[in-house]
């Protein structure tokens, strides 16, 4: 499983969390491996996904994290607007980063 960040550039009064966690979810295909999404906003208008990704490499859950989403954004009207600003694994320090 790999955890996928995509960072969006939102539009003011875009979905609360969960409605977009459940709008991503929605156009989700089986090939694209979603398992799960969460949503972070931490700056006044940008979010934050972590997609949960089941796939054989990271490229593989690169590519279909920002497939995933590209299309739900092109798909659902409450999702104009909204475009990718990035699409990477999330990298989690480990406790030898600090030593």
């Amino acid at each position: 499983m790999h955890l996928i960040h995509v960072r969006l550039r939102s539009p003011f009064g875009g979905p609360e969390r969960s409605r977009l966690a459940a709008l991503i979810s929605s156009y989700a295909e089986e090939a694209d491996g979603l398992e799960h999404v969460s949503v972070h906003r931490r700056v006044l208008g940008e979010v934050t996904l972590g997609l949960f990704l089941l796939a054989g490499s990271l490229a593989i859950a690169e590519e279909s994290a920002a497939r995933l989403v590209a299309r739900a954004l092109s798909s659902h009207a409450e999702l104009h607007g909204h475009t990718i600003l990035s699409v990477g694994a999330a990298l989690v320090p480990g406790p030898w980063w600090n030593s």
